[in-house]
């Protein structure tokens, strides 16, 4: 039953900021149609009629992250099947002591077998091109070359795409960076680095922790540079300081991570 689902997911046509003189050299920018938290997974999955109530869906969905976690923090590696995880340290252990001001736990993701099904499933649509839309292509930190949407505090950080030019005098106008806690940092104009339509590149701020963030971009460039846009616009790219889930953080465009699964 679960081979007979049939999945699609729409992109549009860019030019590859990376091949300059190659103006024919496209790649394909995912088409989003908006986020999933968690309580519209819990609204879709009553919306599957199921026949349960929705606080029982939601029980079972806080049950199954409580379980999740335990595992994981008491050393046991996970496979849900849509992904593998697992435990990793980092940091260098000095006089055999756990110092946390120089250690971290790490939790490794790899998808798994269910959604490597879902993506042979899974069609795609070329839907034209994004022409003058907004849009990030590919990301790399410079700390570590990484291109699979990892970042580095204190280190800088680079977006490639179209029309990335922070520009515009509306205070919404600029870069920041939203923790999963929704506390957001605003990216001041002092750790910009690069600042062009195709490139954009500035210094993660060093206070912040380790951990998954909403990177956003906000700007009235409107490809010209004698105006601005009356209106802002943005866009969204999930980034994660320390080490990205491999095989759920690579970006369009990029390389991505070397995958291995921490199950063997």
């Amino acid at each position: 039953m679960a081979n007979e689902i049939k999945y699609q997911i729409n992109g549009q046509l860019a030019d590859n900021t990376v091949t300059v003189d190659n103006k024919e050299d496209m790649i394909l920018v995912p088409v989003s149609i908006g986020n999933a938290d968690e309580n519209r997974i819990i609204a879709e999955l009553k919306a599957e009629d199921s026949g349960l109530r929705e606080e029982t869906i939601r029980h079972v969905f806080d049950l199954q992250k409580r379980v999740i976690k335990r595992l994981l923090m008491t050393g046991v590696s996970v496979n849900t099947g849509l992904y593998y995880a697992s435990v990793s340290f980092r940091g260098i252990i000095e006089n055999s002591t756990w110092n946390p001001a120089k250690n971290s736990i790490v939790v490794n993701f790899n998808v798994g077998a269910d959604l490597r099904e879902a993506i042979k499933q899974t069609t795609v649509g070329i839907i034209g091109e994004k022409g003058s839309a907004m849009y990030i292509g590919g990301v790399q930190d410079a700390s570590t070359r990484a291109l699979d949407a990892s970042a580095t505090a204190g280190r800088a950080f680079t977006l490639t795409g179209g029309r990335l030019k922070v520009a515009g005098t509306d205070p919404t106008v600029g870069i920041t960076l939203t923790s999963s806690r929704d506390k957001e940092t605003k990216v001041t104009e002092d750790l910009w680095v690069t600042n062009d339509p195709s490139k954009l590149t500035f210094i993660i701020p060093a206070e912040l922790a380790d951990g998954t963030y909403e990177l956003k971009v906000t700007t009235q460039f409107s490809g010209n540079s004698k105006t601005l846009l009356k209106v802002p616009r943005s866009v969204t790219k999930t980034i994660y300081i320390g080490t990205a889930p491999s095989g759920g953080g690579s970006s369009s465009g990029g390389d991505g991570g070397i995958e291995e699964n921490p199950l063997g």
